[in-house]
C-alpha cells in the first residue's frame, strides 16, 4: 500500500448521503424529536451540526456551545453563530464556569495545577449538560468524534466522546476537513488549528507531537497491517514516532470498549450478548 495524501480522498457526495442517511435513521428509528450535540467552532463539531442540519433540518437540531472564563474564546463564538446562520440549526450557550468552581470548591484533592484531571472534568462537565438536555427534550446526543482521535484515544473517556451516534468516527481529521469544504463549512472553522480547548493555549498538533496529515498516514497504515518500519520509510518519519503513535493506539482499546466485566453467565451484556440499539 503506498501511503499519499490521495489515499484519504474518498467520494465525498457519496459519503455526505451516507452519513445524512445514517443520522436520519437512527433519530426516526429511535423515536426521538432531533439531536442534541456540544459545538465549540472546530472542525468536527462544526461539520457534524452542519450534517445533522442536512439530515434533519436545522429546527431539529440545538447546539449546545458551553463556553468557560478559562479558555473562552471569542472567535469560536463568532464561527458557531456564522455556522447556525449558514445551516440553520439553533444555539443554546451555557457558560459552566459557575459549574466548574462548585466541583473544584467541593472535591477536597482538587489541586489546580493540574492539567489532565482539570481538563477532564472541563469534557465531563460539558457531556452531563448535552445529555440532560437530550433527557429533558426527548432527543438523542449526537457526538463528534473523528477516528484519528478515536485510534489514539485523544479524547475524554466519558467526555468528549460520549454520544448516542457518532456519524465522523470512521473518518480521519484530514478527512473530515475535506468533508467539511465540500458540504460548505466556512474556510476559517476548516483551517483554524485543532484544540481540545482545556487549558488555555491548549493545541492538538503540539500536544500530539505530529501534523495531523502525517498521523493520519501512519494510522491508516496501521489499519492496513504496514509494519512500523514500512510505515517510517514511506512517511520519512523517525521509526520510535511511528512506534509511539502505535503504542498509544494499542494503549487506549480501553476507552473504545464498554467496562470488562468477569465471564460468569451463559451471555454477558456487551459481550456475547447484544441487542438492535434501536427497536
Amino acid at each position: 500500500m503506498r501511503l499519499s495524501p490521495n489515499v484519504l480522498k474518498l467520494k465525498w457526495p457519496l459519503v455526505t448521503t451516507r452519513i445524512k442517511r445514517f443520522i436520519k435513521d437512527y433519530v426516526d428509528k429511535s423515536r426521538m424529536k432531533g439531536i442534541v450535540l456540544g459545538v465549540s467552532g472546530g472542525i468536527d463539531s462544526s461539520t457534524t451540526a452542519a450534517l445533522a442540519s442536512l439530515a434533519i433540518g436545522g429546527k431539529k437540531v440545538l447546539a449546545l456551545s458551553m463556553p468557560e472564563e478559562e479558555t473562552y474564546n471569542a472567535t469560536d463564538i463568532k464561527h458557531i453563530k456564522m455556522l447556525a446562520e449558514k445551516f440553520g440549526f439553533q444555539i443554546e450557550t451555557i457558560d459552566i464556569s459557575p459549574i466548574l468552581r462548585a466541583y473544584y470548591d467541593s472535591l477536597p484533592i482538587y489541586d489546580a495545577q493540574e492539567k489532565r484531571g482539570k481538563g477532564n472534568l472541563k469534557a465531563r462537565t460539558r457531556m452531563t449538560c448535552w445529555y440532560y438536555y437530550a433527557n429533558r427534550l426527548e432527543r438523542i446526543v449526537c457526538g463528534s468524534s473523528d477516528k484519528s482521535e478515536t485510534m489514539i484515544g485523544y479524547f475524554t473517556k466519558w467526555g468528549d466522546a460520549a454520544a448516542d451516534i457518532s456519524p465522523l468516527m470512521d473518518l480521519y481529521k484530514t478527512q473530515v476537513r475535506q468533508l467539511a469544504a465540500y458540504i460548505g463549512v466556512p474556510e476559517e472553522i476548516i483551517t483554524k488549528p485543532s484544540t481540545p480547548a482545556l487549558w488555555p493555549g491548549h493545541l492538538a498538533e503540539e500536544e500530539l507531537g505530529i501534523k495531523y496529515e502525517m498521523l493520519d498516514l501512519t494510522l491508516l497504515g496501521l489499519e492496513n497491517f504496514l509494519a512500523p518500519e514500512e510505515i517510517a520509510r514511506q512517511l520519512r518519519l523517525p521509526l520510535k514516532l511511528v512506534l509511539d503513535i502505535k503504542a498509544r493506539w494499542l494503549a487506549n482499546e480501553h476507552k473504545r470498549r464498554a467496562p470488562l466485566t468477569t465471564k460468569l453467565g451463559y451471555r454477558t451484556a456487551g459481550k456475547d450478548f447484544r441487542l438492535p440499539y434501536t427497536s
